[in-house]
């Protein structure tokens, strides 16, 4: 969801029992959001300057610890409303799906008698609990938090000092790391207290992981647990049907892999159970009770209706779901500036593009209308690529400087292209140029819609990561519309002929399969050829475990879900050339 979207979410939604995400990337925006919040709240907060000590990780801290505060105050004063039509704790329980905390406002509303009313609303009191108050670090955010000062400890970097801001916080909630393996951070994990077991009791903090495939699952999860740190959630995102930055797999297809974490749960629980144990004895710490070492498996990535989110759990016993893309339509759950907001409900496929826009070079879902990408275009007309670096989160190229520069900067741009411009003299080929200049600003520009929201930057360019899940919903919606569409008590899906998660997400493989297949007809290697063959069985494997297993799971979509199959199967089976030869 960006760094900006969802930084004031918890205070939007967590005292009706939603879990959200918040970004640590962007520490000045976490700052003015801290100072803007304490302001209308009656706290009193002074800036953290960038220059001050560790100014990072302490900003991270005061505003975690403000959120938590003021959820807790929220959720007192839901607890102690009365059960009349419009409060908060009315619209708590009217929002739930069924379920025995349903079942028992249900109850309560029937019941004649006055004090078995009011014996039930205590106990429903009780049960309105807050959402978890979880945050997020990309692990690879390897840059100098000291932005340039001589600071020489390894926990001076992005990641390490972001860690330590959560670790320091009053908050019992959980961590998300993403974007893949990070030995440094995770030690670094294991020597922060709130993430080791106290007197036998479960760490105060959460660790989330966020994986494509089971081996990472596995590989990732046993080095947590021989460093003594439990995982309490594998959190599997389609590799390419999602928002942000995406992870494609070798062809593998988030059924599939949804299988193999069913099929393999105990195995896995019990070898991590069994590693995890043994690190805390040589460490001397003492052990959870066994039956408290769980972990969740979740799954999100282009859920679009109901009726996805309960094959989801039927089919393969997840244990939750995550919706990130729709909520970028609801205001009264993120921060969304009234512009972006209409750039999002008007975009058409072509508008969302899975991009080379991201400086991280990874491949970036990113709406090509936005304001952030018409301030980029524009620049390169003018003769003046790159963005003005805000932020410097970026900070990751020494390929023409001495110190690290962001390749979406003006200085990296205008150094290359005048390098580009020496290589070709009879001018920089188009493709070769639009490697260059495609590079864009996405740690500033995307808090930008958070940065005008709170009025903190009215002339901010937003850019927006959404997944191409975006072009399914028309209409801005309330929090309640978009719980109730959910949990399939209505829909907001607008008219037209939305394909199944599945086949979506399939479609993007073939499209990622043709596109690698093209780079390989060009120059072929042998471990390009192997991958390339490994990709094509995965997709084939993936269509038939979705036409045996999962079809009748699907419902009335069932034939249309097959007809899809087997086309796609088709044009698959199509591909031909060196690519695919047998060896």
């Amino acid at each position: 969801m960006g760094t900006g979207f969802t930084i004031d979410t918890p205070l939007r939604v967590a005292r009706f029992g939603v879990s959200s995400v918040i970004s640590l990337v962007d520490d000045a925006l976490i700052d003015q959001i801290r100072l803007h919040y304490a302001r209308t709240t009656g706290e009193t907060a002074t800036p953290i300057l960038a220059g001050d000590p560790d100014s990072r990780a302490r900003r991270i801290t005061a505003y975690l610890d403000l959120v938590g505060r003021l959820v807790g105050d929220q959720v007192r004063r839901l607890q102690a409303e009365p059960f009349v039509p419009g409060s908060d704790i009315t619209r708590y329980f009217e929002m739930l799906p069924e379920s025995p905390q349903k079942n028992l406002y249900a109850r309560m509303l029937a019941a004649a008698d006055a004090d078995e009313k009011e014996a039930i609303q205590a106990r429903l009191r009780r049960l309105a609990v807050p959402g978890s108050i979880d945050v997020n670090i990309m692990t690879k955010l390897e840059g100098d938090s000291s932005r340039g000062r001589n600071l020489d400890a390894p926990e001076t970097n992005d990641a390490m000092a972001a860690l330590r801001g959560f670790a320091s916080s009053s908050l019992a909630s959980a961590i998300v790391f993403s974007a893949g393996l990070n030995r440094r951070l995770y030690h670094y994990a294991a020597r922060l207290p709130d993430f080791l077991p106290h007197d036998g009791a479960l760490p105060k903090k959460r660790i989330i992981l966020k994986v494509s495939d089971y081996r990472s699952a596995v590989i990732q999860g046993m080095f947590f647990a021989k460093n003594g740190l439990w995982l309490s959630e594998f959190r599997i995102e389609s590799g390419l049907n999602c928002g942000g930055h995406a992870f494609a797999t070798k062809g593998l297809l988030m059924g599939p892999i949804l299988e193999e974490f069913k099929q393999n749960r105990a195995a896995l629980l019990a070898e991590l159970r069994a590693t995890y144990l043994d690190a805390l004895q040589t460490r001397g710490l003492e052990a959870p009770p066994l039956d408290h070492l769980q972990f969740r498996v979740t799954a999100q990535g282009g859920i679009g209706t109901a009726a996805e989110d309960r094959l989801l759990h039927s089919c393969y016993n997840v244990d939750g779901t995550g919706w990130g893309t729709p909520f970028l339509l609801v205001p009264e759950a993120v921060s969304m500036d009234p512009d972006t907001l209409a750039r999002l409900l008007a975009a058409r496929p072509e508008d969302v593009e899975l991009s080379d826009n991201s400086p991280l070079g990874i491949p970036f879902w990113n709406l090509r209308t936005s304001a952030s990408e018409d301030t980029r275009r524009r620049r390169i007309r003018e003769g003046t690529p790159g963005s003005v670096c805000h932020r410097g989160f970026g900070l990751l190229n020494t390929d023409l400087t001495e110190n690290p520069v962001c390749v979406a900067s003006q200085t990296y741009q205008t150094l290359k292209l005048k390098s580009l411009a020496e290589q070709y003299p009879d001018g920089v080929p188009a493709d070769v140029l639009e490697k260059v200049v495609t590079k864009a600003c996405i740690c500033h520009d995307l808090a930008g819609s958070a940065a005008i929201s709170h009025n903190l930057n009215p002339a901010a360019t937003p850019a927006v990561c959404c997944g191409p899940n975006i072009v399914w919903f028309k209409r801005s919606s309330t929090f309640a519309e978009m719980v109730g569409h959910i949990y399939g008590r209505q829909s907001l899906l607008a008219a037209g002929d939305r394909p199944h998660m599945f086949i979506t997400e399939l479609r993007l493989y073939v499209a990622e399969l043709h596109r690698q297949a093209d780079i390989a007809s060009r120059e072929l290697s042998e471990r390009m050829r192997l991958h390339l063959t490994a990709f094509h069985a995965n997709l084939l494997e993936g269509i038939e475990h979705y036409r045996v297993d999962t079809a009748r799971h699907i419902g009335e979509y069932k034939a249309r879900f097959l007809l899809e199959l087997e086309a796609l199967e088709g044009e698959i089976r199509g591909l031909n050339g060196p690519a695919f030869a047998p060896a």
